[in-house]
């Protein structure tokens, strides 16, 4: 909006959170989750508590109930910032629920929209209470580069969400390199409207502009109308997005916008998440004259894996080549390296692998293995060494950017009454890359429209996990060991 802050003053503030935090009681090695939109309180908070030597547990602002009070429980936070929210994303409410249900997280603070609002939930202490009459100055803990800086929560094949531990190695590094891959200098105006709680905005754009001293322009929700008046208005040089978002700019026009002086002011654009279509690349290339770097990583990476490099060349539809100080190569299911051309698993090793998954160290040794992070994709590699996602080993499905874990939303929307078995399965869209769909088979003499199956399960998820489209079928495809055939319903 209308407010400017210096590094100085951001700085200030973490160190208020900081000092109020350990008054609270919160230490070194403590989780501390944190909701919050792209607003300044967002590095705030997330700098404080590293500035304390506590770990940064991010979560989506659009969590439910429920995955709110799993997270806490899994991450075994102690403390808990959330955002108010909106009448249309009470993430307050949410939050405080979840926090209610998880009895080992003993502090919760309510992050308003200015320091001196009272709490939107009566009896809940604010950010603001938290930070007032503290010093702006604070002793940072020593932590080591291999101490967890950041849970971060990916979904799986099996299961639920899993928290990976990033180190703050892992973190400086691939801010480090994402400074390189973009040519960021402390010059450059950043327009962050990837959400902060995501790896990608969080290391290429907040870390990585912090770590340049670049000016971040935050926009909470994305819009191309008002993307486009940031960009007039600050003279936006570097834009990172994810395909959906590239669609929605190629296909916005409004003659109230010099889209010539936009267009001469950028000079780099990003895109990651998911693959973005050529054609949508070259659309937007052509109307803007400023390259789009595609790259490919994921929570586990820190998140950068392979990028196409200005030093390197780059090709449309690739996601480039490995990025510095990761080393990446394509197997077969017998782990041995594929030829140029053909199809492998895509693995990488160096300072971007995680940790592991905390507390799982089953589901990490299935993933890491002899220092080799096995990603589930299927990629092939050229002759000049880039790199291409042709399919995924995991269900996953990425709408719009994000992850959706297929079984997730199976699991809950079997809990419905009327529902006897649910598939749940990605397919084509022009917009968001996949949409997600469910197939049903209804219990005998129960009844639910497809209307009144989707609110359902809206109720209980996140917005971007409930299935668009249901359709009903009397028996799901099944192989001979009774596993459902999702390749059969993909056809």
């Amino acid at each position: 909006m209308d407010t400017t802050l210096s590094y100085a003053q951001i700085n200030g503030a973490a160190s208020q959170v900081a000092n109020g935090l350990k008054a609270k009681g919160i230490k070194a090695g403590d989780k501390v989750a944190l909701s919050c939109l792209n607003l300044p309180y967002f590095p705030i908070i997330y700098f404080g508590i590293i500035k304390l030597g506590a770990v940064v547990v991010p979560l989506s602002v659009l969590l439910k109930k429920d995955e709110i009070e799993y997270h806490l429980k899994d991450s075994e936070a102690k403390a808990y910032f959330c955002f108010t929210g909106t009448a249309d994303l009470p993430m307050g409410e949410m939050g405080h629920a979840g926090f209610n249900a998880a009895p080992d997280c003993e502090l919760f603070f309510m992050i308003m929209p200015t320091a001196e609002m009272p709490s939107s939930i009566q009896g809940t202490a604010t950010l603001g209470e938290l930070m007032k009459g503290q010093s702006p100055t604070f002793e940072i803990y020593p932590s080591l580069a291999e101490d967890t800086c950041v849970i971060i929560y990916t979904s799986g094949t099996t299961g639920r969400p899993k928290g990976a531990e990033l180190t703050h190695s892992n973190l400086l590094l691939n801010a480090i390199l994402s400074t390189d891959l973009f040519g960021t200098e402390p010059e450059d105006i950043q327009l962050i409207v990837l959400p902060l709680f995501h790896i990608f905005a969080m290391t290429t754009l907040m870390n990585a502009g912090i770590y340049k001293g670049a000016t971040s322009v935050l926009l909470p929700r994305f819009d191309a109308e008002a993307v486009f008046g940031l960009m007039q208005k600050h003279k936006v040089t570097l834009f990172a997005g994810v395909p959906t978002m590239y669609w929605g700019l190629v296909n916005y026009t409004d003659p109230k916008f010099d889209y010539e002086t936009i267009a001469n002011t950028l000079k780099r654009c990003a895109s990651g998440g998911a693959s973005l279509p050529v054609k949508v690349l070259e659309d937007f290339e052509n109307r803007f004259h400023v390259a789009i770097l595609e790259g490919y990583g994921m929570s586990e990476g820190s998140p950068v894996v392979t990028f196409n490099q200005l030093n390197v060349g780059r090709k449309p539809g690739s996601i480039g080549t490995s990025a510095w100080g990761v080393d990446v190569k394509l197997v077969d299911t017998e782990g041995k390296e594929v030829a140029v051309g053909e199809k492998g698993e895509l693995l990488y090793r160096g300072h971007n692998v995680m940790k592991g998954y905390y507390k799982k160290p089953d589901e990490t040794a299935k993933t890491i293995q002899d220092g080799w992070l096995h990603s589930g994709d299927i990629a092939v590699k050229d002759e000049d060494g880039f790199y291409y996602i042709v399919d995924r080993t995991k269900d996953m499905i990425i709408r719009g950017g994000f992850n959706v874990y297929p079984r997730e939303v199976e699991e809950l929307m079997i809990k419905h009454e009327a529902v006897s078995l649910v598939a749940v399965i990605g397919i084509p869209h022009e917009e968001m890359g996949e949409e997600i769909k469910a197939y049903v088979v209804l219990k005998q003499d129960k009844k639910v429209s497809e209307h009144e199956l989707i609110e359902w399960t809206k109720e209980h998820i996140a917005s971007y996990k409930y299935p668009r489209h249901i359709e009903f079928l009397s028996a799901l495809p099944m192989s001979a060991t009774g596993k459902i055939l999702k390749k059969e319903l993909r056809k």
